[in-house]
This record gives C-alpha cells, sequence and structure tokens, in this order.
C-alpha cells in the first residue's frame, strides 16, 4: 500500500512537471510565432486587415473607457482619503495630491487598468478562440493555406499593444482627478496648492514607467489569452475552463511581471 501511494505521488509531480514543460514550450512557440508575424508586418503588406484590427481597437479600447473610468476615479478618491489619514498625524495633508499622483502613474494605473482589461477582454479573447478551435474554425483556416497565428492572434496582441498605455494613461488621469475632487472637498486642501504639490511630485521617470509596464502587461494579456484559447481541445466545459484560467494566469503573472519591473526601475534607475 505503501508503495503504491508512493508511486502515486512521484507520478503526479511527474505528470505536472511535464505538463508544465509541455506548456511552456508551446506558449515560447507561440510567442515566436506572433513576433515573427509583428516584424514581417513592418515590411510587408496586408499582413494584418485594417478591418478586423480597428474593430478589435474599438471593442478591447473604446468600449472598456467606462469601467476604466470608474474603478480609476474610485481607486483615486480611496487613495487620497486613506493617505491624508497617514498624513495628518505629521501635520502634511497637503502632500496628499503627491502621494496619488505618484502612485497612479508608476504602479496602481498600469495594474488598474490590466487588471479590469485581462478580465474583460482577455476573457472575451481565450472564450473566442475556444469556441473557434472546438467548432474547428481554425482546423479549417490552417486547411485553407492561412496561418492562425497571423489571423486570429496578431491583431488581437497588437490591438492590446496600442490600447491599454492609452487606457492606463486614462485610468492615471482620472484617478488623480478623483483624488483632487477628494482632496479640495473632503480634507480642505486648497486647489491651486494640491495641484502644485501633484505636479511637483511627478518626474518623466513615473510616466515612462507606467508606459514600459503597461506595453508588457499587454503582451500578457493577449498571449495567455490567445494560447489558452488555441489550447482548447473539447466542448463548451473546456471553453469556460479556457476562459477562466486565461483571466487567472494573465492576473498572476501580470502581479509577478509588476513586482519584477518595479525592482528593476528601483535598482537600476534610482
Amino acid at each position: 500500500m505503501r508503495l503504491f501511494l508512493v508511486k502515486n505521488f512521484f507520478g503526479r509531480i511527474g505528470r505536472a512537471t511535464h505538463s508544465i514543460f509541455d506548456s511552456t514550450g508551446r506558449l515560447a512557440r507561440l510567442v515566436g510565432e506572433v513576433w515573427r508575424w509583428a516584424w514581417l508586418s513592418f515590411f510587408q503588406k496586408k499582413v494584418i486587415s485594417r478591418d478586423s484590427f480597428f474593430g478589435h481597437v474599438v471593442g478591447m479600447g473604446v468600449e472598456s473607457v467606462p469601467i476604466i473610468c470608474l474603478v480609476g476615479a474610485s481607486v483615486g478618491m480611496v487613495l487620497a482619503l486613506q493617505a491624508a489619514y497617514q498624513l495628518k498625524q505629521f501635520g502634511a495633508v497637503m502632500y496628499t495630491g503627491s502621494l496619488v499622483s505618484v502612485s497612479m502613474a508608476r504602479e496602481l494605473g498600469p495594474l488598474i487598468a490590466a487588471i479590469v482589461i485581462a478580465g474583460r477582454v482577455g476573457a472575451r479573447i481565450a472564450a473566442e478562440l475556444g469556441s473557434m478551435r472546438a467548432q474547428e474554425e481554425v482546423d479549417a483556416l490552417t486547411t485553407m493555406a492561412i496561418d492562425p497565428v497571423r489571423y486570429l492572434v496578431l491583431p488581437r496582441c497588437l490591438s492590446l499593444f496600442l490600447v491599454l498605455p492609452c487606457l492606463t494613461v486614462l485610468a492615471d488621469s482620472i484617478g488623480m482627478a478623483g483624488g483632487f475632487l477628494v482632496g479640495t472637498t473632503s480634507l480642505g486642501i486648497e486647489p491651486y496648492l494640491y495641484l502644485e504639490k501633484n505636479f511637483d511630485a511627478l518626474v518623466l521617470k513615473d510616466l515612462y514607467t507606467g508606459f514600459i509596464k503597461s506595453g508588457v502587461f499587454a503582451w500578457i494579456i493577449g498571449i495567455v489569452s490567445c494560447y489558452q484559447g488555441l489550447a482548447v481541445e473539447g466542448g463548451a466545459e473546456e471553453v469556460g475552463r479556457a476562459t477562466t484560467q486565461a483571466v487567472v494566469n494573465s492576473i498572476v503573472l501580470i502581479i509577478l511581471a509588476d513586482c519584477f519591473f518595479t525592482a528593476i526601475f528601483y535598482y537600476a534607475f534610482p
């Protein structure tokens, strides 16, 4: 009995390890194919359909504006209140705007936009491609000599790469506006003083840090969601599993990437 349990235990470890390496290899091949087609799109015409590309831009970006504004404003207002609660103990409430602006530009803006897009757009991408895979539409494209990566994956990844930095700027701006509203109404800070401290604290590093992070987050969401969708092997149940897995994996990788790049910018570019 003990020998059976030991074999079963190590067997599970072996299967899990094999699955991880197999998934990593397929994901790496997908990344390589996407980058290859993205590079070719700069030199060859009609690699990407304009209608498909701008359709994804509208669906991923324009339609995400309301939820980004709502979440960004809420986070900015809550951050201002929490910051003022601590700064009040040191008589430094007037620096609330500085804390809100730097936090939104460097960390919260890119992170909020990426998590919202991962839940809204990443799930949509995985569900679309998973349904196409289950209905054998992807195999039909291959039969017609149309590369699924070029036709399905590349437009979605490039659209996200364009859209997410724009949504990040919007989340930053709305969050700072929410902090300004709370600071000038509830905290009694003079509007001019709040704006002065708000923009004095911002430097160029804060802005390009957020841009770089949002670009990386966009590729993570696009690649992971497309991979999960194309990996579906089955019916509706597998599509639902792939959709959930795409959102969970994207958010986990976004947080890990955020920690990595925050450490890089902190130690390498003080």
